[in-house]
């Protein structure tokens, strides 16, 4: 079975982008808006515990889950085909 490369980035972009942005709300719910830099603030560049950094999340998240969910849907799918070709049975 092969996986839709597209739809999958899609899906993994979606998912990872709202993720963190239900996250950021989450956190600046029960401990308020920090603004403090975080471990995810190093790699995302302006992302930080407040409203405007959730925003900045959501846009870095989905950027990277698109990517993240197109390297493994294609990985996927290369491996896949490898093994019907070793195993055609």
């Amino acid at each position: 079975m092969k996986l839709d490369v597209k739809a999958c980035a899609l899906a993994f972009g979606l998912v990872w982008g709202f993720g963190l942005l239900i996250l950021t709300w989450w956190i600046i719910a029960f401990s308020g808006a920090t603004g403090e830099p975080t471990l995810i603030g190093r790699a995302y560049i302006g992302y930080r515990i407040s409203p405007l950094g959730s925003v900045i999340g959501l846009v870095w998240g989905f950027v990277d889950g698109l990517i993240g969910g197109a390297v493994f849907a294609w990985l996927y799918n290369f491996i896949a085909a490898r093994g019907q070709k070793v195993n055609p049975g």
